[in-house]
């Protein structure tokens, strides 16, 4: 039975997982388990690992849940771990990838630093100096940009079945990335079509994506930086984790913009994290609070309660129209042009 030490002890050794999963992606062994179940020396020989070491940490996955182990001592994927395929639908290989990677450790070895100055690890500038950093490393750029589309992966079937995007004529995605979401909401609206907005590299990466979509007709792809202007005409604009970003003033910035550029009969749908206003310990709201400290450490931005993203809309000139749960801790909070 757990005590309380143990529980806080588990707490406190999470690292440990998440680093073990990180190496199970990055060796690739869901993709080598892709055609049945295998012992661990012959994974040892297909990755170049320590036999040894590596049914150690096979079984750490089996203990996680993450893979499972025969009586014959083979190893297969569990439904989670099927997840850590290159080739899965809504793969999070790249994800866990990420997440492992020597960015965040020191990132979040820097949390107490971050809490005692109220800025993030980039200094004041915040998400500018993080642009700018990933600007001058393309690994790291190409690995976050590989997780950000695995996440939205994740999630972009629960916010397209979550909205009605069939009276629309055109979508506007501001800052999405490589079109995980675009794809997936124009995807299931055959009529609508979509314009894709991110700053220069990232929609030079989005062209593959929406080709091999099979939406290079219905989805334009432009340039830019939302700070100045973001596309006209749009009948609604879509933002997925880019508020969250930046603090209330520049998040007015790029709000009033979409304000400016859309319909008059426009909508606004920001897809964020929404903070409780009682924390309770479920795995939705941890995940929540958890994300909030990251955006304090990685952007100097912030996830939000319902009312100040109320507030956030009337100030760039939206009437708030209501919050809309998902199935996953995302929800969609929207906004009607005043």
């Amino acid at each position: 039975m757990a005590t309380p030490a143990t529980t806080l002890l588990h707490l406190m050794t999470g690292y440990r997982a998440m680093q073990a999963i990180c190496v199970a992606a990055r060796l690739g062994l869901a993709d080598l388990l892709r055609d049945g179940a295998r012992g661990s020396e012959e994974l040892a020989r297909a990755t170049g690992a320590d036999a040894r070491a590596l049914r150690r940490l096979l079984r750490a996955l089996v203990s996680l849940g993450v893979f499972t182990e025969d009586a014959d001592g083979r190893f297969a994927p569990s439904a989670l771990g099927a997840l850590l395929r290159s080739d899965a639908p809504r793969s999070l290989r790249a994800a866990a990838i990420f997440f492992g990677d020597e960015r965040n450790w020191h990132a979040w070895g820097k949390l107490e630093r971050s809490v005692m100055s109220g800025e993030p690890v980039w200094g004041p500038r915040g998400t500018q100096a993080f642009l700018e950093e990933s600007a001058r490393d393309p690994e790291g750029a190409a690995l976050f940009n590989a997780a950000m589309t695995s996440l939205t992966s994740a999630f972009d079937a629960a916010v397209t079945a979550a909205c009605d995007f069939s009276r629309l004529r055109t979508l506007v995605d501001v800052g999405g990335g490589q079109g995980a979401l675009i794809s997936s909401i124009l995807g299931g609206n055959p009529a609508l079509r979509g314009i894709l907005f991110d700053i220069p590299p990232v929609i030079e990466n989005a062209k593959a994506r929406i080709a091999e979509a099979g939406l290079a007709g219905r989805c334009e792809l432009v340039a830019g930086d939302f700070f100045a202007s973001v596309p006209v005409g749009g009948d609604a604009y879509v933002l997925k984790w880019v508020i969250h970003d930046w603090d209330d003033e520049r998040s007015v910035a790029i709000l009033r913009n979409c304000h400016r550029a859309m319909a008059r009969d426009g909508r606004l749908l920001l897809v964020e994290r929404v903070v409780p206003e009682r924390i309770d310990q479920s795995a939705d709201t941890q995940g929540i609070v958890l994300g909030d400290l990251n955006m304090l450490l990685w952007t100097g931005g912030r996830e939000r309660t319902a009312a100040e993203y109320g507030a956030l809309l009337a100030s760039a000139g939206f009437t708030p129209a209501g919050i809309v749960p998902t199935a996953t801790q995302l929800s969609v909070i929207e906004g009607t042009r005043a």
